[in-house]
């Protein structure tokens, strides 16, 4: 039996390494599913429950493994599926290849079932390299070059493939004018590395601060140890970005924790404070939590030339990847002696922790949330990976969350789109099955989408060499981070038709597929709750029962902010009372660092 060109598009994906092709079926891409099969599954094809949660689990295989993530949709209504979880992974500079089906070539143009301009479609989300293969010749090398493009740009590519092309016989291309050939697939690399004056010049102005401070995100993740390293000898305080969260461990003493609207006090007295400033692989957009403008000498290294200087007016710029370039920088700069910044950052980290367990273990009505991710951070695995969605169960995740050994973690840092969180702990499992994972996730994006994925958790469940997944729900029946975010920056009163969810049982629902569902409405069952969890032998659903008006506090909260909140309680928040009772003990914890 000859080979088609839906044969030749695994046996590329085989030949790229690819292991698993996350997707849902339909007939424009028929001729692809069809050589799945004549190919006994290899690559592996992971059937979502939509196909905005395959893009999702790319993008989440695509962190956590360092791989290309693969993603395929048919035509029309599934292509325009895989946006939002493509834009994400352009957002996030994620390297994931999609594969998508058009309507036959013949009908292309006559306004035919499920016919949409793909090209037109996909031109922004995967502006990196975008193409329709007409041909079979054409096939290989638009594969190839989809995916070194989506490696070496950190980008989402899209191949379209029409219906009938997909069934037609596989020809090669040949040695013949107007045909384009193709190497094999390899993924070369190379360490950039920026030349010596311009190092030099970097060094000059380390040296020259006397409080450093470091701003790490996800481009420094294979740094660690030169960020480390460089700390040490400047006596410098490490601020992470969202995305940059799992970069350092949090028990580095001198690691103040997220930066930004979710951040912590510590990283904000760090950027208030400082004269000299270390940006290493972040392009964090909230410059204005960054130091005032002529307030710090800055040094930014960053692997892309574009991002270079775009968030604050920096003095030294290294084009260059995160560890090479520090490697070279390290024996040009002098150790401080003077270490009385370190200290005070130091303190100011230690009595912010003290904070933290005082906020998390607040009376609440049932539970404190914050008190949920304190209690995971005592007891998670240091191999775990941690997964988060978007909403205020967020800010629990980036205060509160202690990362510890290899832990890793990520969330939609850019899009901050809701729903990722579950299909990304559905790609982590797939790329790292013998590690648990674990999904925080808010009660808005469970029922937008997590849910219908728990079905995809029982399906795949017996492939994971260490069964463990946890979806832990902050159950409280609102979305919450809108309402926080109409209080604090519209001044206007929670809108109950808007904002209020349906009750679901969230525990019984992963009980009727056939694992383990914890309900918790007592804070004194947290921690055994956790531990059940995170012994189990199979995926467990952890639904808690959350106050939700626990407010998510900013420790930089401007006046503006407490304001507008203060006026939309006025104006007959259904809440009002309890929102300034939990907020007022919140803000207090600050204040009060050594009561227990």
């Amino acid at each position: 039996m000859p080979e088609t060109v839906g044969d030749q598009v695994v046996r590329r994906l085989r030949e790229w390494g690819v292991e698993h092709v996350f997707g849902y079926p339909g007939d424009g891409i028929n001729g692809i599913v069809t050589a799945f099969g004549k190919a006994d599954n290899q690559p592996r094809f992971v059937q979502s429950r939509h196909e905005e949660m395959s893009a999702f689990q790319a993008v989440g295989y695509a962190k956590f493994s360092g791989e290309v993530g693969v993603c395929l949709a048919t035509s029309g209504p599934g292509a325009i599926h895989l946006l939002n979880g493509l834009y994400d992974a352009k957002c996030d500079h994620v390297p994931v290849v999609a594969l998508v089906g058009q309507t036959a070539r013949t009908a292309m143009g006559g306004s035919y079932q499920q016919e949409v301009d793909l090209q037109a479609l996909y031109k922004d989300v995967a502006a990196a390299y975008l193409v329709e293969v007409n041909v079979a010749e054409q096939l290989p090398n638009a594969l190839d070059r989809a995916f070194r493009t989506a490696r070496a740009r950190q980008a989402p590519t899209a191949v379209i493939i029409p219906a009938d092309l997909q069934e037609q016989d596989y020809s090669p291309p040949q040695h013949a004018f107007k045909q384009v050939p193709s190497s094999p697939p390899s993924s070369p690399h190379a360490v950039l590395v920026p030349p010596e004056d311009e190092l030099a010049r970097a060094a000059e102005v380390l040296n020259a601060g006397e409080k450093v401070a470091i701003l790490v995100g996800q481009g420094a993740r294979n740094a660690a140890d030169e960020v480390k390293h460089v700390a040490e000898l400047t006596g410098a305080g490490v601020a992470k970005a969202l995305l940059g969260k799992d970069v350092l461990p949090d028990d580095l003493p001198y690691v103040t924790g997220s930066i930004g609207l979710l951040g912590t006090r510590p990283t904000y007295e760090l950027m208030q404070e400082c004269d000299t400033l270390l940006i290493v692989g972040s392009n964090m957009p909230y410059s204005q939590f960054l130091p005032e403008f002529g307030q710090a000498r800055a040094v930014q290294i960053d692997v892309d030339a574009s991002v270079i200087g775009m968030r604050y007016p920096t003095e030294a710029n290294l084009l260059g990847e995160a560890k090479g370039t520090l490697r070279a920088l390290i024996p040009l700069l002098r150790a401080k002696e003077d270490r009385s910044w370190r200290r005070d950052i130091e303190r100011n980290v230690a009595a912010w922790w003290d904070t933290m367990e005082q906020q998390a273990m607040l009376e609440a009505k049932p539970v404190n949330p914050q008190r949920v991710v304190h209690e995971l951070s005592a007891r998670i695995p240091e191999d775990a990976i941690v997964t988060a969605d978007s909403g205020s169960s967020t800010n629990w995740y980036a205060r509160n969350l202690r990362i510890r050994g290899r832990m890793r973690a990520s969330l939609s840092g850019t899009l901050a789109t809701m729903g990722p969180g579950v299909p990304y702990a559905i790609g982590a499992k797939f790329a790292c099955p013998e590690r648990p994972v674990v999904a925080l996730v808010g009660d808005g994006a469970m029922q937008m989408n997590g849910m219908a994925e728990l079905i995809t958790i029982a399906r795949y469940r017996n492939l994971w060499a260490d069964p463990r997944l946890v979806v832990c729900v902050f159950h409280n029946d609102d979305l919450n981070q809108v309402t926080w975010e109409l209080r604090a920056m519209g001044g206007a009163p929670k809108f109950e038709e808007s904002q209020s969810l349906p009750d679901v049982s969230y525990a019984g629902f992963a009980r009727s597929l056939g694992f383990e569902g914890i309900a918790v409405d007592d804070p004194g069952e947290l921690g055994p709750a956790w531990d059940r969890a995170l012994a189990a032998d199979g995926p467990v659903v952890l639904d808690v029962r959350c106050d939700p008006e626990v407010p998510p506090i900013p420790p930089h909260a401007t006046f503006e902010q407490m304001k507008s909140t203060a006026e939309a309680l006025l104006k007959g928040d259904p809440n009002a009372w309890h929102v300034l009772v939990q907020g007022a003990k919140t803000k207090m914890q600050e204040f009060v660092p050594g009561k227990r």
